[in-house]
């Protein structure tokens, strides 16, 4: 999960957005982004999204 991680530290504005874009359901209290806390985010994400964890990170790597 480190690429995932890089990302989401490095560019979470744009990966905030393109989640937004992707998954029109998550709000911007779904996508807070506390560092350390990233298994915490992509748990409210899958659970918004209904999508699998893995493919939540692979969309964010794929970024």
């Amino acid at each position: 999960m480190n690429a995932t991680i890089d990302k989401l530290k490095g560019n979470w504005n744009i990966v905030k957005g393109k989640l937004k874009q992707e998954y029109a359901n998550l709000t911007d209290d779904d996508l807070t982004y506390t560092e350390g806390q990233e298994d915490e985010l992509l748990g409210r994400i899958q659970r918004k999204a209904g999508k699998a964890k893995s493919e939540i990170k692979r969309f964010i790597d794929s970024l």
